[in-house]
């Protein structure tokens, strides 16, 4: 695929907590990122990505969509968090899995990293008791998950977002592939990206720092990194990839995150998220298939796909504890 070339500098990606927003793991609504000190300029290593032999199976059958991720038990006690992750990460990484047992699996992940990121006090037990490859991809989940929870404070009301059913599994990989090819940025970064902006395009909403589309941008960088339409996933995962590749990127790919989002904490989440995938790309279907969280004073929502089109938040009564 041809390259593109660098475009002229400009102001750095406004990232919107639209998105970063719903993302935190723990199910946290973030605002805008904080500004506290510009990360170090140290390179993350990623082996300059996977390559198609290594891309992530994807499988042929027809998608059955599991009823409700609020159908899923959230594992109550820490040994149910064990057997959960073991089974879960292990099924995530079997060839062959079917698209409906893929859907299962991702939202029983998202669901055991949420309460465990609740429950700091299970963790010595927990990651004592995984495998050590399963300990090493549960602490980069959690500690992405609560890199982002700092970043802002949950909110009094719901969201004015519309929820939409993302594109599948193979189409925005090879959106992500697309990106690396033109701009040599790691397709676990674009894809770590836009799971942390918009749940992989399922988040529909513009920021309170006017930031828009799957990718979040500010509308003056879009007019000079984008090309096409701000909401198309394609437009937009290409256009984050000129613009970390314009800040530094594949070989400074802390210094690139930076510019896209002034936070330190969203820089260490994208890094961990995207190296995980880079370890294993079948991580990215589990991801996939998590689901929009959203924090507000009074507990913790499940936004399905149809929010904001008639379709009601559910309450996760089981993920609303303190602690």
């Amino acid at each position: 695929m041809r390259g593109r070339a660098a475009l002229a500098r400009a102001r750095p990606l406004a990232v919107a907590a639209a998105t970063v927003i719903a993302l935190a793991t723990l199910g946290g609504a973030c605002s805008d990122a904080d500004e506290s000190g510009r990360g170090s300029s140290t390179s993350v290593a990623s082996a300059g990505g996977p390559t198609s032999s290594t891309r992530p199976a994807v499988a042929t059958t027809t998608t059955v969509v599991p009823r409700s991720q609020a159908d899923v038990a959230v594992p109550a006690t820490a040994t149910a968090v064990v057997e959960a992750l073991t089974r879960v990460e292990r099924g995530l990484r079997r060839d062959g899995v079917a698209d409906d047992e893929l859907a299962r699996l991702g939202w029983e992940q998202h669901l055991a990293y949420a309460v465990l990121a609740q429950r700091p006090e299970w963790h010595g037990e927990v990651f004592g008791a995984l495998d050590p490859d399963i300990a090493a991809v549960a602490r980069a989940n959690v500690d992405a998950g609560t890199q982002l929870s700092g970043l802002a404070e949950p909110q009094p009301d719901l969201p004015a977002w519309r929820i939409r059913a993302p594109k599948s599994v193979a189409e925005l990989l090879a959106y992500y592939e697309e990106g690396q090819s033109a701009s040599n940025v790691p397709w676990p970064y674009l894809a770590a990206i836009h799971f942390v902006e918009t749940r992989m395009g399922r988040i529909v909403g513009t920021s309170t720092a006017g930031a828009q589309g799957p990718m979040q941008f500010i509308p003056e960088t879009w007019a000079a990194f984008g090309e096409g339409d701000i909401y198309d996933d394609r437009d937009a995962i290409l256009a984050a990839a000129r613009y970390l590749a314009s800040r530094g990127a594949p070989d400074d790919m802390r210094r690139a995150l930076y510019s896209y989002n002034n936070s330190d904490r969203y820089v260490s989440a994208i890094a961990s998220y995207a190296e995980v995938i880079a370890r294993d790309p079948r991580a990215y279907v589990g991801y996939y298939h998590w689901q929009v969280h959203y924090g507000t004073t009074s507990g913790r929502y499940l936004l399905p796909e149809g929010f904001g089109d008639g379709v009601a938040a559910v309450r996760l009564d089981a993920l609303s504890q303190p602690g």
